[in-house]
């Protein structure tokens, strides 16, 4: 079907149109810094000083940008979080784990976990998509697998330990916060296994894993290692701990996919951290729901408030063709507003993160109004 030619005028559009949910927008001054150094750290050895040291930045910025508590590591390795799934059946689940599946990403860990012949049988804990359910306290559970915030529906929770869990009494809280990391407030106390990738709030391209692992992750690792259990060794997270202490992966990373990391996380704790990005996600969370909130034809997918994610939002339209509206949008420059493919809804999904600025969020929704009426004539 021919794409509408609807011309937006000049003054609604956003200054940059990237609205993915990754890969995400990455900011031009770290492109710009990407190129200044092509030369002396692209192509180089991932084994020596000079990449080394943008791991070292990598390790500490997020160690600073998430106040790690004493005896909290950084861990990295390649594959992003979809390996990240495989590798924790292997090295960090004990026997058992419980799931909340709420949408397609955090129903893959469940599916990794189930799959895998060394564990046990997985405890999942499933509500509808546009909600999240609860975790709960249950006996043989060594590994309760959580979602900061699923990228499919755009829901969000908070991380907190179950009622009655301990690390201290090995119940470990495994987070996945691929999209959430970075642009959701979240206290460190609250999980073991914090883990994502660079694609989403830290501005980057994919192909990584990080982890932020407790002393109690760590002491698990170390004690699965012992056990003789076999795991390939680039699924084996002792390596990548040992290698991560060394500021290095156990194979070859994007260079690239570093610096681009390493020049966001400066960037978000220069500006003021953990706090500062999240407030600045939930400015632009607050102008999105609030204009689909008033509008005639759009609705917050996500009933609750407190649910909807300031990261991921989707939005619901009622009488016109997203995809119409998003093919509009791109033929104009404003990219990636299209619906999680699997979720089959007419609706919208924008990506909100950190190096998204508040402004072109408020554009954008300006830039639908004008689209909807244009196609309404």
């Amino acid at each position: 079907m021919a794409i509408p030619d609807i011309r937006i005028p000049l003054d609604l559009l956003p200054v940059d149109g990237r609205f993915g949910c990754g890969p995400s927008k990455i900011r031009p001054e770290a492109v710009a810094a990407l190129a200044a150094v092509g030369t002396t750290y692209l192509g180089t050895s991932h084994r020596q000083d000079g990449v080394k040291a943008v791991v070292r930045r990598v390790r500490a910025g997020l160690h600073d940008l998430f106040n790690l508590p004493d005896g909290y590591e950084v861990a990295l390795g390649n594959g992003g979080s979809t390996a990240f799934w495989d590798i924790a059946t292997f090295g960090l689940i004990a026997q058992r784990s419980q799931h909340l599946v709420f949408g397609e990403f955090s129903s893959k860990f469940a599916e990794a976990a189930g799959a895998a012949p060394q564990l046990g049988t997985p405890s999942v804990i499933e509500s509808a998509v546009g909600t999240h359910p609860e975790a709960t306290a249950e006996d043989g559970i060594d590994s309760y697998c959580l979602t900061h915030n699923e990228t499919s529906t755009g829901v969000a929770m908070t991380i907190t330990r179950p009622t009655g869990t301990a690390a201290a009494n090995d119940e470990l809280v495994v987070v996945d916060a691929t999209s959430g990391a970075g642009g959701l407030a979240v206290d460190a106390s609250q999980f073991d296994c914090y883990y994502f990738a660079p694609q989403k709030c830290f501005a980057s391209d994919g192909g990584l894993w990080l982890a932020l692992l407790s002393p109690a992750a760590v002491a698990r690792i170390e004690r699965i290692k012992a056990s003789g259990r076999w795991m390939p060794a680039s699924m084996d997270l002792s390596i990548a701990l040992d290698n991560s202490r060394k500021d290095q992966t156990y194979n070859t990373p994007s260079l690239a996919t570093l610096f681009l990391m390493a020049e966001q996380l400066d960037w978000m704790n220069a500006q003021g951290g953990l706090g500062w990005t999240a407030a600045r996600c939930a400015e632009s969370a607050t102008a999105m729901y609030s204009w689909a909130e008033q509008s005639p034809y759009a609705t917050p997918f996500v009933a609750s408030a407190s649910d909807r994610s300031n990261v991921v939002a989707t939005i619901d339209l009622d009488g016109v063709d997203a995809t119409t509206v998003s093919k509009v949008l791109r033929a104009n420059s404003i990219v990636d507003t299209d619906s999680y493919r699997k979720l089959g809804r007419n609706q919208l999904r924008v990506a909100m993160f950190p190096a998204v600025d508040p402004h072109d969020v408020r554009q954008l929704t300006r830039c639908v109004d004008y689209v909807v009426r244009a196609l309404s004539a």
